[in-house]
């Protein structure tokens, strides 16, 4: 059996405990995770002894390529959303769950008109639920992208001038990503300097990084499909004591947040472990997002990492470890690593030394 098959059996097992006729998948990643389609247009209908992938003639070849055990229909005048509705009103399919939290208004609108009578059951997160716990081979290929993902960051600070914007490191990220072999990047890049690294989610600007400042380098690139995700200091110049104090601080929360990662514990366990550490430095004020976050097919996937997660994390799950702190006046301090959840601990997949790289 195939992992694809595995993974629609797995599907189908919960449509047989809700007494479901059939499940409507139409998100990209999902799609690809349950068929191995990776085109961007398809709508994919999961029965209890099928799976029929409905897209357009421009993906014949692929989806054909792509796919095995499934049927796969093509539309040349139609779109794939109402060639599906067509197998619906054609099938005995009374129920239907689909994603309500993937689905837009007039998706939902289309689906209510598939059939007479048709009952739609919406549901949230059946396969981002089967996606949160990685295979062997999954992991494997988050492990080369995090590889890579480490190379270039190497490569980029190898070249770095002090002339270089925020913008044109940026750039030197993407292009990187693509000489080594990566398909994309996973996310825009964060390159933040100066005060502008205390926002968490900075953009980069047509700005050199103050010299002796903090600079934030939050970056990430798909490889096979599968997303990498890494955050990294840097500065030109010594920042001083102060930068260095919650730089110092900050390692340690991410230190004692790896720590705490195991199979069987709270997702909130981890995210107290890195918030208790910056609370003894006086920094808990200054920690405004989460600990961290699934990743796989997409940036960010279950579980996340917050203080009201209650969620255990499974043998097999990929996180980010990334406690952060951001002062106004001086700037932002973010180390981030992926992590392979463990039966007694982590495995750190991030190759790269997580110390402030003085330029």
């Amino acid at each position: 059996m195939t992992e694809f098959a595995s993974r629609l059996g797995s599907l189908r097992r919960a449509l047989a405990r809700r007494s479901y006729d059939a499940f409507y998948v139409g998100c990209r990643a999902n799609v690809r995770y349950l068929t191995g389609f990776t085109g961007s247009s398809g709508e994919l209908l999961v029965t209890a002894d099928g799976a029929t992938l409905c897209t357009d003639g421009r993906y014949r070849t692929q989806a054909a390529e792509q796919t095995s055990g499934i049927e796969v229909a093509v539309s040349t005048d139609i779109s794939p959303l109402e060639l599906m509705l067509e197998q619906i009103s054609g099938a005995r399919i009374r129920s239907l769950g689909f994603e309500a939290n993937r689905i837009g208004y007039a998706q939902y609108r289309a689906l209510l008109g598939a059939r007479p009578k048709l009952r739609l059951e919406p549901v949230e997160a059946w396969v981002e639920s089967l996606r949160a716990v990685k295979s062997e081979a999954e992991i494997e290929t988050l492990r080369r992208s995090a590889e890579l993902n480490s190379s270039v960051f190497e490569a980029v600070l190898a070249r770095w001038r002090p002339s270089w914007t925020e913008r044109r490191v940026a750039g030197e990220i993407v292009y990187e990503i693509s000489r080594q072999g990566g398909e994309r990047p996973s996310f825009e890049a964060i390159v933040a300097g100066g005060t502008h690294s205390a926002l968490p989610h900075a953009s980069p600007r047509p700005v050199r990084p103050p010299r002796r400042s903090l600079v934030v380098l939050d970056h990430g690139a798909i490889l096979g499909g599968y997303a990498s995700d890494m955050t990294r200091m840097a500065s030109w110049g010594d920042p001083g004591p102060a930068a260095r104090r919650i730089f110092d601080a900050v390692l340690e929360a991410q230190l004692a947040a790896l720590d705490a990662v195991k199979a069987g514990v709270m997702a909130k366990t981890v995210d107290r472990a890195a918030r208790s550490v910056l609370k003894k430095h006086g920094l808990a004020e200054y920690f405004s997002h989460s600990t961290g976050h699934g990743l796989g097919l997409e940036i960010h996937e279950r579980p996340k990492l917050g203080q009201k997660e209650t969620v255990r994390l499974q043998e097999g799950m990929v996180i980010t470890i990334e406690p952060g702190a951001y002062v106004p006046e001086i700037g932002g301090v973010r180390i981030e690593d992926m992590a392979v959840v463990r039966r007694s601990g982590c495995e750190i997949l991030t190759p790269t030394p997580k110390a402030l790289r003085i330029l």
